[in-house]
C-alpha cells in the first residue's frame, strides 16, 4: 500500500486541511499520515481562531514518519507563518521525499487568512522551490508572481514565473474565475489544460486541499504528472457535484461519493 503523508493544519470542522487530506488519500487506497503545523478553529462560517505547533514539535512529527515508515509522496498545506515553514523546509530537504505536492494556503474559503502576510518571502524562497508540484488559486498566484489574472494566457504566465521561482511544475486553479473550471498545468515545457463544467454550489469547503492531495496520491500510485492531475480533477469535480449541505455556511465535498458507488477501480498502481 503507498503510503502518503500531509504536513498542514487540522480543520476540526472535518471539510479541510488535514481531516480532509486523509478522507482524500483512504478514498485513494493509500495510507495517510499527518503532521499538524497548525490547529484551526473553524466552521463553514469562520475562523474563530488558530493555535500553531511548535517548529520543535513539527520536525519531530516528521522525523517520527521518516525514521519509521517513509512515504511515497507528500502533500503540503496551511504553513501559518515563517518558523513553521522554516521547521517543514529544513526536514524536506534532509529527508528528500518523491512527489511533493504543496498548496500555498492563504486563504479559507469563508476568507479568514490562514498565513500571515509577512511570512510571504519565507514560502518563496524556503518552500516554493520543494515542489515537484505548487497548485495555488488564482489569487495565490497573483499574490506569489504580482502579476494580475484575468485569462488563459495570464494564467500561463502566472505559472511560468512560479516555475522560473523554482518550482518544478505549477498548477494555476481557475475556481475563482468565470465560466468553465479551467486549471493550467505547467511542466517546466509544456502546458496542458483541464477543464470541467463549473458547478454551482455554495459547498466548496476544503476543495484545494482535496484537489491537491488527490494529485499527491495519484503521483503516489504511478500516474505521470499530467494523468495524475487529470484523475485528481476528476475526483474533486465528483466531490463537488455530490457536496454535503453540512453546517449554515460553505459546507465540504463529498471525498468519498465515488469510493461508495465504484470501489477502488481505477486506483491500482500504474
Amino acid at each position: 500500500m503507498k503510503k502518503l503523508l500531509t504536513i498542514a493544519g487540522s480543520d476540526c470542522s472535518g471539510g479541510a486541511g488535514i481531516q480532509a487530506d486523509l478522507k482524500t488519500f483512504a478514498a485513494h487506497g493509500t495510507f495517510g499520515m499527518s503532521v499538524i503545523v497548525s490547529v484551526v478553529a473553524e466552521n463553514t462560517c469562520e475562523v474563530l481562531g488558530v493555535q500553531d505547533i511548535s517548529p520543535d514539535i513539527i520536525g519531530k512529527q516528521i522525523d517520527a514518519v521518516f525514521q519509521d515508515i517513509g512515504t511515497d509522496a507528500v502533500k503540503v498545506g496551511m504553513l501559518s507563518k515563517s518558523d513553521c515553514m522554516l521547521a517543514v523546509a529544513e526536514k524536506l530537504r534532509e529527508y528528500r521525499p518523491n512527489n511533493v505536492v504543496i498548496d500555498p494556503v492563504m486563504l479559507a474559503k469563508n476568507g479568514c487568512p490562514l498565513m500571515q502576510p509577512d511570512s510571504m518571502d519565507t514560502l518563496i524562497r524556503e518552500i516554493l522551490p520543494l515542489a515537484d508540484l505548487l497548485t495555488p488559486n488564482i489569487p495565490e498566484a497573483e499574490t506569489i508572481t504580482g502579476l494580475a489574472i484575468h485569462s488563459a494566457e495570464d494564467m500561463e504566465r502566472a505559472a511560468k514565473k512560479i516555475h522560473a521561482m523554482g518550482a518544478k511544475g505549477v498548477l494555476v486553479k481557475g475556481g475563482h474565475a468565470d465560466g468553465d473550471a479551467l486549471d493550467i498545468l505547467f511542466d517546466g515545457e509544456c502546458f496542458y489544460q483541464f477543464s470541467e463544467t463549473r458547478i454551482q454550489t455554495k459547498n466548496t469547503h476544503g476543495t484545494g486541499c482535496t484537489y491537491s492531495s488527490a494529485i499527491a496520491c495519484n503521483l503516489a500510485l504511478g500516474y505521470p504528472m499530467g494523468d495524475a492531475v487529470r484523475e485528481a480533477k476528476a475526483y474533486v469535480t465528483a466531490a463537488i457535484r455530490h457536496s454535503l449541505a453540512i453546517g449554515k455556511g460553505c459546507g465540504p465535498t463529498h471525498h468519498f461519493y465515488d469510493l461508495y458507488q465504484n470501489g477502488l477501480q481505477g486506483r491500482e498502481e500504474n
